[in-house]
C-alpha cells in the first residue's frame, strides 16, 4: 500500500496523523513527560523544539510504540503505534546506527527493501535522497551528511504517511540540506506527515509549518514560526544616534536595554512604539527601524535554556 492509497479517502485525510491524548511517561521517580495534549495533521511538516531532558525523545519514542506512555492515548492514523509501524504508515531516520559499512550505498537500499513485502523503487528514494551519484560508493566511504541522506533513502522505501526525523541534516552540507528538504516538501505536499527534531534553529524556522515547544515535559508553545517568535516579549529599535543619550533611553518605559554601536543605537523594548516615538520627536535619530526578536530568543525565553544547550 502506497502513501496515496491509504490517505486518499475522505475519511483517511480527516484522521490527525499523530494524536497524544493526556499523555504521560514516567521512570521510576522521573517524570519525563507530564502532560502532552498534541494532535498533528496530515501533509504538515512540524519541527518538535526543547532543551536537553525537556521529553523530546520519550514522546518520539512513544509515537514509534518502542515505548508506553505511564497515562493517557497515543494513536497514528487511528491506529496504535506499533499497528501503524505494523502496516508500513511510519518511518524514522535516527542519527546513528542502521548501516552495514561493507556494503554500497545501493546494496544497502535493496537489502533494506527486501524486507518489506510492498515498496518504491530502489532508483526512485535514492534519486529522492539524493544520492544517485553515490549508489555504488560503499557505506564506510561516506560522510556523515551522505550516510544520514542514505538513512533517509531507506526511510522512504515503504512510502510512509508518518516520518519521524531525528537531527535529519547533522553532517549534510549545504547542497545536501537544500536538496533534502526540497524531497520533504514535495511529500508534505502530497500528504505526508513529517514531524522533526532539530537544533538548526534556523532550520526549525524557515522549513516547519509548525513549531512544538517543549520544556520539562509539557508543551509551553505551539504554533508557526512567526506565532513562536512573538511570544518572546519586546521588539528591538535600532536607529543612527551619533552621541546617544543612553540614560534618557534607558529611563523610558519598558525599555529593557540599551546598546551603543558606532553612530548606531540598539534599543531592547517591550513598547517599541514609545521608544520610536521618543527617537522621532525628541532626538535628531534617523534611519530607524523596528525589528521583532528571532526563534532563539524564544526559545530561551520558553524554555530557559540556550541553544547550545539543546545540542
Amino acid at each position: 500500500m502506497t502513501m496515496t492509497d491509504h490517505t486518499r479517502s475522505a475519511d483517511a485525510v480527516r484522521l490527525p496523523a499523530v494524536r497524544l491524548d493526556g499523555v504521560t511517561k514516567d521512570f521510576g521517580s522521573v517524570h519525563a513527560v507530564r502532560g502532552i495534549d498534541l494532535e498533528l495533521r496530515q501533509g504538515e511538516i512540524v519541527a518538535f523544539l526543547g532543551p536537553n531532558g525537556a521529553g523530546k525523545t520519550t514522546t518520539i519514542d512513544m509515537i514509534l510504540g518502542l515505548s508506553q506512555p505511564t497515562t493517557g492515548t497515543v494513536s497514528v492514523l487511528g491506529h496504535q503505534p506499533r499497528q501503524a509501524i505494523a502496516r508500513g504508515l511510519v518511518s524514522a531516520v535516527m542519527q546513528t546506527g542502521g548501516l552495514l559499512k561493507d556494503l554500497t550505498v545501493r546494496e544497502t537500499v535493496a537489502y533494506t527493501a527486501s524486507l518489506f513485502a510492498d515498496t518504491k523503487p530502489v532508483d526512485e528514494v535514492l534519486d529522492s535522497a539524493g544520492i544517485t551519484g553515490i549508489a555504488d560508493r560503499k557505506v564506510a566511504k561516506c560522510s556523515g551528511g551522505e550516510q544520514q541522506r542514505l538513512r533517509f533513502a531507506m526511510a522512504l522505501l515503504p512510502d510512509p504517511a508518518l516520518l519521524l526525523l531525528d537531527e535529519p541534516t547533522t553532517g549534510m552540507d549545504v547542497e545536501g540540506r537544500r536538496t533534502f528538504w526540497s524531497a520533504i516538501r514535495r511529500d508534505a505536499e502530497r500528504g505526508r506527515t513529517v514531524l522533526f527534531a532539530t537544533h538548526y534553529l534556523e532550520e526549525a524556522d524557515q522549513y516547519a509549518d509548525r513549531i512544538v515547544l517543549v520544556r520539562e515535559g509539557r508543551i509551553v508553545a505551539d504554533g508557526s514560526g512567526s506565532e513562536i517568535k512573538a511570544l518572546a516579549a519586546g521588539r528591538t529599535v535600532r536607529a543612527t544616534l551619533p552621541d546617544a543619550d543612553t540614560d534618557a533611553l534607558a529611563a523610558l518605559g519598558g525599555v529593557d536595554s540599551v546598546e551603543v554601536r558606532g553612530d548606531s543605537v540598539l534599543v531592547h523594548a517591550k513598547d517599541s512604539d514609545a521608544v520610536a516615538r521618543y527617537l522621532l520627536t525628541e532626538t535628531t535619530a534617523r534611519d530607524l527601524e523596528i525589528t521583532s526578536k528571532g526563534l532563539e530568543d524564544a526559545f530561551i525565553s520558553l524554555t530557559g535554556a540556550d541553544d547550545e544547550e539543546q545540542k
